[in-house]
């Protein structure tokens, strides 16, 4: 049984995908969640999401529809995206990340199809979760959300959805088989193939435009 550190953030809707397909998950003895600003780890890793490239954007939404329909999960296109997720991010962390909080607040945005900017849709979540706006200004919630972003870079965290066990990442959706797998003990894991593939040397890299 394995200790599990997941990093998201509701900005993503194939995290919020995979949150509802993590209790499918066998050999998991605790789920820690760590939300985490997404875009903070596109800065680090000097990357662009994939709504900042046009076509990307529209064949991802097209992608976790069409996941969505298949594994049989609720999802709405929201009025806007990108948008801003700190609030729900605080608020997560707020109320302390536990398993319903995070699936409460993954069901608002791509269940409901709601965003913070929605005023009269925000205020009635925190009424209902019952939380003001300063709780979410606390120095310690917003400590605890740099943190997670310390622990994900440490960890070699790029994106989001990823699972983190033993030191070893996996991210996205589509990573789910794959950690599945690790977590039953598959060989794989200690194989040639993995070695190699953890192991094959540069080549050439892409010239960046402005740059010698």
């Amino acid at each position: 049984m394995k200790q599990l550190d997941w990093y998201f953030d509701f900005i993503s809707p194939f995290a919020y995908l995979q949150s509802e397909m993590l209790e499918r998950l066998q050999g998991v003895q605790q789920i820690n969640y760590r939300p985490v600003l997404f875009a903070g780890l596109l800065n680090h890793w000097d990357n662009k999401g994939p709504a900042e490239i046009a076509p990307k954007r529209q064949w991802t939404f097209e992608h976790c529809a069409w996941l969505a329909h298949k594994h049989g999960i609720p999802l709405r296109m929201l009025p806007e995206h990108p948008f801003n997720p700190l609030p729900l991010l605080r608020l997560c962390l707020a109320l302390g990340s536990t398993e319903a909080v995070v699936h409460r607040l993954f069901r608002f945005v791509w269940r409901d199809g709601h965003i913070p900017a929605q005023t009269e849709h925000w205020q009635a979540l925190l009424d209902e979760l019952q939380v003001t706006p300063a709780m979410l200004d606390d120095a310690a919630v917003k400590d605890a959300l740099k943190r997670n972003g310390e622990l994900a870079i440490a960890a070699q965290v790029f994106g989001v959805p990823t699972a983190v066990v033993d030191g070893r990442c996996f991210w996205g959706l589509d990573g789910t088989d794959m950690l599945q797998a690790y977590l039953h003990g598959d060989a794989f894991f200690t194989s040639a193939e993995l070695t190699a593939a953890q192991t094959m040397p540069y080549g050439q890299q892409r010239k960046v435009v402005g740059k010698a």
